[in-house]
């Protein structure tokens, strides 16, 4: 019975610590502060995975804007696993849009324009749109400096697709 009473204390005592840690309880004492060589000295450690893989594109190799379509095409499935139509597309599709997307020389996005938009689907018009935007930084287009590519989503009713550089094809 003592031991589960300690056993408890401690893990009260534990949680309000870590509790006490996360809070803002008003002002906090003044540190002394760090020596100038400390303070001026570059951290070595990389930054956490989430933040690097958000914020650092990886270079392309292309040397073609058509080259380019298969790294962006890329690097859009991989930043949307579960929006990917898996197998063969149906012989109906809710929309086929042609976007050309704007890349300059940092993997951002400078500009989208519809080559043909499914103006049926204004919905989906804006998801898409959406979706590139928020897949950026796209691989650094290294060889060309900047990349305008053009490629073709093909979107299921489901709200899943595939874009024509890696399609599979259609039933």
């Amino acid at each position: 019975m003592l031991v589960q009473k300690l056993y408890r204390a401690s893990l009260w005592a534990g949680t309000a610590g870590i509790l006490a840690a996360c809070t803002n309880s008003g002002p906090v004492a003044p540190q002394p502060a760090a020596a100038p060589a400390e303070s001026k000295a570059p951290s070595t450690s990389p930054p956490p995975a989430h933040v690097a893989a958000e914020t650092v594109a990886r270079p392309s190799t292309a040397t073609t804007a058509r080259e380019y379509r298969r790294d962006g095409a890329a690097h859009l499935y991989a930043k949307n696993t579960q929006r990917i139509f898996s197998g063969k597309m149906p012989p109906m599709l809710h929309a086929i849009g042609v976007l050309q997307v704007d890349i300059n020389s940092k993997g951002a996005v400078t500009g989208m324009r519809w080559m043909r938009a499914p103006s049926h689907v204004p919905d989906v018009v804006a998801e898409i749109e959406r979706t590139v935007r928020a897949a950026a930084p796209f691989p650094i287009p290294s060889k060309l400096g900047r990349v305008t590519y053009t490629d073709t989503w093909l979107w299921d009713k489901s709200g899943r697709f595939q874009l024509d550089t890696l399609t599979e094809g259609q039933l």
